[in-house]
């Protein structure tokens, strides 16, 4: 995923910056960077490697050196940025969000133009904000560069751009990710999560719409182009990467979270000891459950934070599964001889959740009881890095239906898994919960989801669970 937060402000802009962007540390685990400019010196910029340590450790030194009164900051879960660009637009900063599908495609076309090269990142890849860049450049101006960009990207791309006149910000044309807008006397900002600028003194002005171009400055912000009629915002936001305090088209992830747990419980018929949640993203659901249900929330394990204050997860995914289990830490005096209920946002590969449930019965437990918050996941998502899976065969649903149906599987079978009323859906259900040895199994139902949510079914992505674009 990746998050930002621009400031264009009348007095020194580095401390908002700074404490903007270290409220989007949820979103990325490998990268972060800052840019700002100063009238005198130009572009300052600065890049580091945040998978150990936390963003403001690493970027103490440089806000002391930062000086300017317009800036970008971005965490990013791969690619180093922001970069600094000189073209015909003249010197630029660029960050991006988003997802590229048809880079090959767009790389050959930019080196028809003339384009000479590209930088490849230590793992072989071209940078995607890179590529970006270079589109933006095929044409006379930024904005309509913007909007070329946005026609040929077959994926998702959110685009802030710093210059001496002020910041352009373009939320991807589909609306997939935020873009929230707030003030205060002297200053605008522009991020990803709405909450991050509550502390630094702004208030809400509104959010981009889907495809908006807008430019920002320490005096106003004026819309370039105006927003689409379409929106298919990510739902997967509120089920999981968005931050408790966070709200995306003003709907509240916290509550949202609630609902979804409230409407697992109306649907279920199991009478377990206690609820609980898989820290973190897990809790909020089963507070919900709960106070539905009627059943206690309890924590039978904690998530030990002094220090793991942010989720690094390395590449290799044997130790990615390690780290996730180092991380919680079981309570046996709230497990032994109990029947849980435990909820967590999802299940991808089912690794994870499925060592944990060992130890819970490894630490006493009698049952236990599993309740994604959302659907099972069936296909890898085209439009953000939710996984930089190279197959869907990682995913546990696919792989549960390629053992039943080989590999060459028609896209219409797979649809019927999909359907939680089918034949092939329960299924599959048995079959996940056999392999990861619940003691019972219920996904999340996508209507249920969606009325958790309370937005059209026409304005949400749910292609990762039903396939629709």
């Amino acid at each position: 995923m990746g998050g930002f937060f621009a400031v264009a402000s009348k007095e020194d802009c580095v401390f908002d910056m700074f404490f903007g962007t270290d409220y989007h540390s949820h979103l990325g685990t490998r990268r972060a960077g800052m840019a700002v400019y100063d009238e005198k010196s130009g572009i300052n910029r600065a890049i580091h490697n945040i998978e150990n340590s936390p963003f403001r450790t690493k970027f103490e030194k440089d806000i002391n050196e930062m000086h300017g009164n317009l800036g970008i900051g971005c965490i990013s879960d791969y690619e180093p940025q922001p970069l600094i660009v000189r073209s015909h637009h003249g010197t630029f900063a660029i960050t991006t969000v988003g997802k590229i599908n048809n880079m090959e495609q767009l790389v050959t076309d930019i080196f028809k133009s003339g384009n000479t090269h590209f930088l490849e990142m230590s793992g072989g890849d071209i940078n995607a904000t890179e590529l970006v860049a270079a589109i933006i450049n095929q044409r006379d101006n930024i904005v309509e560069g913007i909007k070329y960009a946005q026609e040929v990207i077959d994926g998702s791309m959110t685009i802030i751009i710093l210059t001496s006149k002020g910041i352009y910000v373009a939320r991807d044309k589909m609306g997939r990710t935020p873009v929230a807008i707030g003030r205060k006397d002297g200053a605008y900002c522009a991020c990803f999560e709405a909450f991050a600028y509550l502390n630094l003194g702004y208030t809400e002005l509104r959010q981009l719409g889907p495809g908006e171009i807008a430019v920002i400055t320490p005096d106003a912000v004026v819309t370039l182009a105006k927003p689409g009629t379409e929106m298919k915002i990510c739902t997967f936001l509120w089920v999981y990467y968005g931050y408790p305090s966070s709200s995306y088209e003003g709907i509240s992830v916290e509550k949202m979270r609630y609902n979804c747990g409230a409407l697992l419980a109306k649907r279920d018929d199991v009478t377990p000891d206690i609820v609980a949640g898989v820290p973190d993203s897990g809790i909020a659901h089963a507070v919900g459950y709960a106070n539905e249900s009627g059943i206690p929330y309890s924590r039978p394990f904690i998530k030990y934070t002094p220090t793991w204050p942010r989720s690094f997860m390395p590449t290799i995914q044997s130790k990615r599964n390690l780290i996730a289990k180092m991380k919680l830490i079981p309570v046996h005096d709230l497990i032994k001889d109990k029947k849980l209920l435990l909820i967590d946002d999802s299940i991808v590969r089912g690794t994870q959740l499925g060592e944990t449930t060992e130890f819970l019965y490894q630490s006493g437990a009698k049952e236990v009881h599993i309740r994604p918050a959302c659907p099972p996941i069936m296909y890898g998502c085209k439009y953000l890095n939710f996984s930089r899976s190279t197959s869907e065969m990682d995913l546990i649903s696919r792989r549960v239906i390629a053992e039943k149906e080989g590999d060459d599987v028609s896209e219409d079978v797979v649809r019927e898994y999909t359907n939680p009323d089918s034949d092939r859906y329960a299924y599959m259900n048995e079959e996940i919960r056999k392999k990861l040895g619940f003691t019972s199994l219920r996904y999340h139902r996508l209507d249920d989801l969606i009325e958790s949510v309370g937005l059209d079914r026409s304005k949400l992505c749910t292609y990762c669970w039903d396939g629709r674009e």
